[in-house]
């Protein structure tokens, strides 16, 4: 059988703008999902549906085949079904002859790659000829009536059985669907035939619609997987909200004073060890940012209001080019700086506008080892 991975992305989005490239874990949302369609067994074609060129050169680069998806089917009301359909008519008009269908959703970022080739096992073994995924749960389920009074769904209100004595329910997650394809152009809906369950993880169960739930995925990718290596040449950072917390004391002279992380000097020595290059790069005129930079023999251009410019000129001068940079930042006037690199780094706790751009968000704070975080994963092994 000839199993191809079908992933809908359209370009537009109310919750979350540009959501299907928003990058958790540094990887944009839609070529997560190629990866992880990549990665399973019992696939052999992956495929994404999409009206949008960024979303395209994205897939394609991941490696994807792209479909261009039609203006009529790329709205709001049209369905995830028919974006599928027109997939399929594309594909086989191309020559390819499709007995399964692997449905992704871009929009779940945490697809379990051995848990959707489990699922592809069964449709190609006759056992189901439709599956999904979803978790096991033991909640109790409420709804409301039309005066707003709520009423129990899966259990009697005033019986409260222990977790024990309870039988679980399977809550979709969403991140995928795996079907016959010919059942599915009869049924025109995911869901027919024999139906069976690829249990998951809770933790993977996220769906991306809002801001709150994409900082979420974002928290848990530092959480639950192994942090990729930023391959870049040169580590280029702000000072203050980077290698500080962005708080500052002042003494009755006026003197004003900063807290760092040793871990931080520790990296940034490792750094230079390797022999690539390093700058920090501050609008602040303040000698506390020279001192530290002399501190760590680090070269430092502050009091400079045109970050954008002056980077430039710094990689002109060291003869680097500005793909193979990782600048890491927390604030806006770092925005500039970090569209025109490589590699935007963000500090975990940095302004909502930096992190939204950043193409890897770290998971510690400014002041609190960012710095050495960065480090250790720009240095191999």
């Amino acid at each position: 059988m000839t199993t191809v991975a079908i992933i809908p992305a359209r370009g537009g989005s109310k919750g979350v703008p540009r959501k299907n490239v928003q990058r958790v874990g540094g990887v944009p949302l839609v070529e997560r999902a190629v990866r992880a369609a990549l990665a399973a067994d019992g696939i052999d074609l992956v495929a994404v549906s999409t009206d949008d060129a960024e979303i395209a050169a994205v897939a394609a680069a991941a490696g994807a085949v792209v479909i261009r998806r039609p203006v009529d089917i790329s709205g709001d009301t049209a369905s995830s079904e028919s974006a599928i359909l027109h997939a399929l008519d594309e594909l086989e008009a191309a020559g390819e002859s499709i007995d399964v269908v692997a449905f992704l959703q871009a929009t779940s970022p945490f697809i379990p790659s051995d848990a959707l080739s489990a699922a592809v096992r069964d449709v190609h073994g006759d056992r189901a000829d439709s599956v999904f995924s979803a978790h096991e749960t033991y909640g109790f389920l409420w709804g409301r009536t039309g005066d707003d009074a709520a009423v129990a769904l899966n259990h009697e209100a005033g019986h409260r059985p222990r977790r024990q004595d309870r039988e679980p329910h399977y809550l979709e997650t969403g991140a995928f669907y795996v079907f016959r394809a010919d059942g599915f152009r009869t049924a025109r809906h995911r869901f027919f035939g024999r139906i069976r369950i690829a249990e998951v993880p809770e933790w993977t169960a996220i769906e991306i619609d809002d801001t709150q739930q994409l900082e979420i995925a974002r928290a848990l990718a530092s959480l639950h997987e192994t942090p990729e290596r930023i391959p870049v040449r040169a580590v280029v950072t702000d000072f203050d909200g980077v290698h500080t917390d962005d708080t500052a004391s002042l003494d009755a002279d006026g003197v004003e004073r900063v807290r760092v992380s040793r871990e931080d000097g520790m990296g940034v020595a490792l750094l230079r060890r390797a022999g690539i290059p390093m700058l920090i790069l501050s609008t602040e005129v303040n000698a506390v940012v020279r001192a530290r930079a002399e501190k760590l023999k680090v070269p430092v251009l502050h009091g400079i209001d045109d970050k954008e410019s002056a980077l430039r000129g710094w990689a002109e001068e060291n003869g680097l080019d500005l793909d193979e940079i990782a600048y890491l930042g927390n604030d806006v006037n770092d925005l500039p700086a970090m569209r025109i690199v490589g590699w935007p780094i963000a500090v975990a706790n940095a302004h909502p506008r930096v992190l939204a751009e950043a193409r890897v968000v770290l998971a510690r704070h400014g002041g609190h080892g960012a710095v050495r975080e960065l480090i250790e994963r720009v240095l191999p092994g």
